[in-house]
């Protein structure tokens, strides 16, 4: 099937073009590992969907998937002590192993690691070809079927990537209201504090994660419903206060004041009918910038956050980060590659960035039995920010998996921030 890219599918391979740009799942599987039966059953699933092989042609932007069946051969980590920091160790290598850039491309990578009754099911995958949610349904269709279940738990994925004129069209009148909030949005991005990069150049990123056990997950739910405010609101505040120390220059500036963290917003209702079955990365984003004052306590913040989070979810503000993809697009053409390596750090001047994703609800969409797997994604930074945190909610747990640039954040740092915001969020009340 011949593939047309897709605004986002375009600038993603732009980033491609600079450093690996990928995204990798890890989710439980409570069964013992059997690999030949892992391999048989993930490559039949495949070649069900169409999903083994594809040719990407980057001057035409277009891509074609392969029909016919190819054989899977899963990876196989031992699990060792601790399972958990081999799945760790495989996600961050994942993230710096780059795909093709053009031709023939595999664009799933399996890996799975052994921890003795039951294991963990991975896969890395070339992140222009699929949103998050496409690939948590892709992994829990494989899941079942290696449990044995009798029924298909996803209908269809389909492969082609649905066009952002579609978008455009069904969403003109607030995608017109909202660009008189562009004049505000250059503002910020001028009044927001950069991050510095040690060498633009260097790409690698490094990968850590935690867990919020039940007590920590229902003590974020609680507060958040008291707070009138979202979960992904309490870790953009969380992240703000943690962020806070490694960005003091601020304190100094005359104009960048303000530290800014992003987060990814799941725009496929926004497309309509027919989207929720594309395979393809249907995205935008929004930033928070707040200045972050000394002593400033968290629900003051989080009620900031929530207040302008909901402004731009009620007006889809965030269709606006959409318009300026095709205009950095145009500018990307005429740029030499050393000036491409600072481009994005420059006009989005962003700490970090949230994507939040509930396994919970996508596990229940399918219809599949039990209660759903614990899950843990890393997703590469690329050029645009230095730190994303995947946040995966699955049944009373939520994993949080941190891919930070290493030209940005030594490792001590981002240990830091992972102890305040752990910190913060057992300090709620």
């Amino acid at each position: 099937m011949n593939v047309r890219l897709n605004l986002f599918q375009s600038t993603m391979l732009c980033w491609r073009d600079l450093y690996p740009y990928s995204a990798v799942h890890v989710v439980q599987v409570r069964s013992p590992l059997d690999a030949a039966r892992l391999d048989r059953v993930t490559s039949l699933y495949l070649a069900q969907l169409g999903f083994t092989s594809l040719d990407l042609d980057r001057r035409r932007r277009r891509y074609t998937w392969r029909d016919g069946a190819e054989a899977v051969n899963v990876r196989l980590i031992a699990g060792a002590g601790d399972a958990l920091a081999v799945v760790r160790e495989e996600i961050e290598r994942q993230l710096n192993t780059a795909f093709p850039p053009d031709g023939h491309i595999h664009p799933f990578r399996f890996f799975a690691v052994a921890a003795g009754s039951e294991f963990h099911l991975g896969v890395a995958y070339d992140h222009f070809i699929a949103a998050g949610d496409s690939i948590a349904r892709l992994l829990s269709g494989i899941v079942v079927r290696y449990a044995g279940a009798p029924r298909t738990p996803v209908e269809r994925l389909d492969p082609p990537a649905i066009g952002y004129a579609r978008l455009f069209r069904r969403q003109a009148v607030p995608l017109v209201k909202g660009l008189a909030a562009v004049p505000a949005i250059m503002l910020r991005n001028r009044r927001s504090f950069r991050p510095h990069l040690a060498v633009p150049e260097d790409g690698r990123n490094a990968f850590v994660s935690f867990r919020l056990d039940e007590n920590d997950d229902a003590r974020m739910r609680r507060v958040a419903q008291q707070w009138n405010a979202t979960r992904n609101d309490l870790f953009i505040a969380l992240l703000l206060k943690a962020l806070s120390p490694f960005a003091i220059g601020r304190r100094r500036a005359e104009r960048r004041t303000l530290l800014a963290v992003a987060s990814i917003v799941n725009i496929r209702r926004d497309f309509g009918p027919g989207a929720e079955h594309a395979l393809g990365p249907m995205l935008a984003s929004f930033q928070i910038a707040h200045p972050v004052p000394d002593g400033i306590d968290m629900r003051t913040l989080v009620e900031t956050v929530s207040g302008e989070t909901s402004r731009i979810k009620r007006d889809k503000l965030y269709l606006q980060t959409l318009l300026a993809l095709p205009i950095a697009g145009t500018r990307w053409r005429f740029l030499s590659p050393q000036r491409r390596y600072r481009f994005f750090a420059r006009h989005h001047p962003v700490w970090a960035g949230t994507t939040p994703m509930n396994v919970t609800a996508l596990w229940a969409e399918a219809g599949l039995p039990g209660s759903p797997p614990e899950y843990v994604r890393g997703v590469s930074t690329g050029p645009h920010t230095p730190m994303i945190v995947a946040l995966s909610s699955s049944g009373a747990v939520t994993h949080a998996g941190i891919s930070y640039r290493t030209t940005v954040f030594e490792h001590s740092a981002v240990e830091r921030v992972v102890s305040d915001v752990l910190s913060g969020i057992r300090n709620l009340r």
